[in-house]
């Protein structure tokens, strides 16, 4: 419901299409802000009074905070016009900040019911009002069974009535190695594979940091890391950069920038253990995707990341912000080819495919939009 992400962050091959054939609902044009004035003014005197009172009874926000939902409303004018037209009964909201809000004034407008996910890292981070936004959802999903008991225990008197456990899956029949995993061989360049955006919540200084550590000890270590900031390369990119050239580490420490699935599925094929230093997740994605391709997995034990991993068995645990352990863990299963072969055969039997789809099943949704 954003505008479109800057081309730098881009990077799969189906985005030029997917802009395309959607339908952004900011930043409003002057004729959309007219039709959504229209919308708002046909919805009549008792949804403008039930979007006020929303607006009002919105616990924890500040002046401009109920500044910025009540220009929200006008954004779910447009929302409006489009589920109108479109015969649109229930929309889903992927998201639960603005969006979410967006969607709420929208079911005030025209009726059309709407659902939301929380996908994490915690219910803090998506702002204010989240009772309102819950409570009046038809139902909702979160990543986690650590996030579904997090909104239990904050939000105990506003949630829906329909209510599940969904984790991102991974496509297993697109996600696959092409040829057996290699362990590393002392004396040959080792490769760590790292993937994710450049956000400080990913720990990738600390990553650097471990990498450092390595070869301090000793081994010829090569990190390349897919992922770009929300900037297009100009935020936290740069920062990272620095820190790489501070360290004269730019021979074995490269900042890919936004690549495409291809792309990380070829690193993940090529190295010997995938990384991932973060010290906040929802359900990792990518951990997913470096288990799915058979690739060994050291990460740091935060969010629902223990929900997806059997410690030591088919990946391996470590505490976040702590490069020393990190070090620790990725030396050993460098050194140690029976755990790095094991690590992979019992990762490779993982598999998260469909796993909202059946979630949605369990709830009774038909067909979500």
């Amino acid at each position: 419901m954003n505008s479109t992400a800057p081309r730098a962050i881009a990077s799969h091959v189906w985005a030029e299409e997917a802009q395309k054939n959607t339908v952004y609902l900011f930043p409003l044009a002057a004729k959309d802000f007219i039709n959504s004035f229209v919308e708002v003014l046909k919805a009549g005197p008792a949804a403008w009074w039930q979007c006020l009172a929303v607006i009002a009874k919105a616990r924890d926000t500040s002046l401009s905070q109920k500044v910025r939902l009540l220009a929200l409303v006008f954004v779910a004018g447009k929302l409006a016009g489009l589920a109108r037209t479109k015969g649109w009964s229930h929309i889903h909201v992927h998201s639960c900040a603005n969006a979410a809000s967006i969607a709420l004034f929208n079911s005030i407008f025209t009726g059309c019911t709407y659902s939301m996910t929380l996908h994490g890292q915690t219910l803090e981070v998506y702002g204010p009002n989240q009772e309102q936004k819950w409570k009046n959802a038809a139902f909702a999903i979160v990543m986690s069974q650590l996030l579904l008991n997090d909104v239990k225990h904050k939000l105990a008197n506003f949630l829906p009535k329909q209510l599940a456990v969904a984790p991102m899956g991974v496509n297993i029949a697109e996600i696959k190695r092409s040829s057996p995993y290699k362990p590393w061989q002392e004396g040959s360049q080792c490769k760590i594979f790292a993937c994710g955006r450049l956000n400080p919540v990913k720990g990738h200084k600390y990553l650097i940091e471990t990498v450092e550590l390595l070869r301090n000890r000793g081994f010829e270590v090569r990190l390349p890391i897919a992922g770009e900031d929300e900037q297009g390369g100009s935020g936290y990119h740069q920062y990272l950069q620095k820190m790489i050239e501070y360290k004269s580490m730019s021979e074995c420490v490269e900042l890919l920038g936004a690549v495409s699935e291809q792309a990380i599925r070829q690193g993940l094929e090529e190295t010997h253990v995938f990384a991932l230093a973060s010290f906040n997740e929802g359900v990792p994605v990518a951990v997913m995707e470096a288990m799915a391709m058979e690739v060994p997995a050291v990460v740091t034990n935060v969010g629902g990341t223990s929900e997806l991993v059997d410690d030591g068995a088919d990946a391996v645990l470590v505490q976040s912000e702590k490069p020393e352990e990190m070090a620790d863990a990725i030396a050993q299963v460098l050194q140690n080819l029976e755990l790095a072969l094991s690590l992979s055969q019992e990762s490779g039997k993982k598999s998260w495919l469909n796993l909202a789809t059946a979630a949605v099943q369990k709830l009774g949704i038909t067909n979500p939009s």
